[in-house]
């Protein structure tokens, strides 16, 4: 019996180490397929660009209840300046320092100072972390999420607007600050558009084809949603890797136009934001779904050209207000605005701020410097009697 034992382990040796190398191999195997599927549906969100971790983003933010008098940040994302700081400024002179906050992604190493800017308001107001934007590339929501996530720092911000460098206000600044306190919800254009190209397939799981939304870039939120944009490590990467910008089509190619018009085209800053906000529930097993918590409106007016050819690279482009478009009369027109039809939802949003009807838009682009000096002779910032927000339901 001793020696069969004996003849006999060297083959049960070999086997077990045999059986050891299979199971090696299969375990080496499927940590390598699930590292792929992570890098496919998780990419790495580290950018050279951005400074700032998500990690440290939201250790930075503070969690404490504020008590005190609550501020709008405004959020201005600029190319480089701002051309029109002077009738800003007339807008922040009648406002109480108290009650807003203001911070500008412009160009990396632009400083707003007395040679830079014609209001002390925008004074070293400038994010020092900022980022080249590039149009149309995942760039621009990033810079959105720089700003929002500086603007969090301080307790008293609990309300975030975004405008560009070509927005002007519509009204003065009490009547803005009694509209967007008045309200506990964030205002986001948000809509489905059945017809859109944009969504990429591979998006999904993270972005489900039915949680894909489009929507202006210009939004305000509540600072509970301003969290969310800054906390997102989930869909931000899915949109860095599958939402990109076509190239720019050479006219002087002629037929070639068809093909690059037929190439995958995403705008990430007109997606992002609604389409985080619709897949928080899905993703976050959370109680209570964001959508519900949001006006799904802008609250920023945008003339669109809608008259050129696809191929014309003119198309649906924000038409620029000049002086003689920033008349009394336009003015009205855009400000008796009361509802927003949505086509492709056959939805009528009308525009309400605690049950109470009120005007659409508090803001409009794109204005060019005559509009905005002709607002601001027609006093368009100046004092109003905030009460009559309220006044009628």
């Amino acid at each position: 019996m001793t020696k069969k034992a004996a003849a006999v382990s060297p083959v049960l040796v070999r086997h077990v180490i045999w059986l050891g190398w299979k199971l090696v191999v299969f375990l080496s195997f499927a940590l390598c397929f699930i590292a792929l599927l992570r890098l496919h549906f998780y990419p790495d969100i580290s950018s050279p660009t951005n400074s700032l971790s998500r990690t440290r983003w939201r250790s930075r933010i503070p969690r404490y209840n504020f008590d005190g008098p609550p501020k709008i940040a405004f959020l201005f994302l600029a190319r480089l300046n701002l051309p029109l700081d002077f009738l800003w400024g007339s807008f922040f002179e009648n406002a109480d320092a108290a009650n807003f906050s203001i911070y500008i992604h412009s160009a990396p190493g632009f400083v707003f100072d007395e040679t830079t800017s014609r209001s002390h308001f925008f004074y070293n107001r400038q994010l020092t972390d900022s980022i080249q934007v590039a149009w149309g590339e995942s760039s621009m929501i990033e810079a959105e999420r720089l700003l929002l996530a500086t603007a969090l720092q301080d307790p008293a911000n609990q309300r975030f607007v975004l405008l560009s460098d070509s927005c002007v206000p519509l009204y003065n600044f009490s009547y803005i600050y009694s509209y967007l306190m008045a309200s506990s919800r964030s205002f986001v254009d948000s809509f489905l558009d059945l017809k859109d190209g944009r969504y990429h397939p591979k998006m999904a799981p993270v972005v489900p084809r039915d949680k894909w939304r489009k929507g202006s870039q210009w939004i305000s939120l509540i600072r509970s949603h301003a969290e969310v944009v800054v906390d997102d490590e989930v869909v931000l990467p899915v949109f860095k890797k599958f939402c990109k910008r076509r190239p720019a089509v050479d006219t002087s190619k002629g037929k070639l136009n068809l093909k690059l018009q037929k190439q995958h085209n995403c705008i990430p800053d007109e997606h992002y934001v609604p389409t985080l906000i619709a897949c928080f529930l899905f993703l976050s097993c959370q109680m209570s779904e964001l959508e519900g918590d949001i006006e799904r409106r802008t609250l920023t007016y945008t003339l669109w050209n809608q008259s050129a050819t696809k191929m014309d690279n003119k198309a649906w482009h924000p038409v620029t207000f000049n002086y003689a478009d920033a008349s009394p009369k336009r003015l009205k027109e855009i400000k008796d605005i009361n509802h927003v039809h949505y086509e492709s939802e056959a939805r009528m949003e009308w525009c309400q701020t605690n049950s109470t009807f009120v005007p659409c838009f508090l803001f409009a682009r794109k204005f060019s410097r005559g509009a905005a000096m002709r607002l601001l002779s027609e006093g368009v910032v100046g004092p109003f009697d905030a009460s009559l927000l309220l006044g009628n339901s």
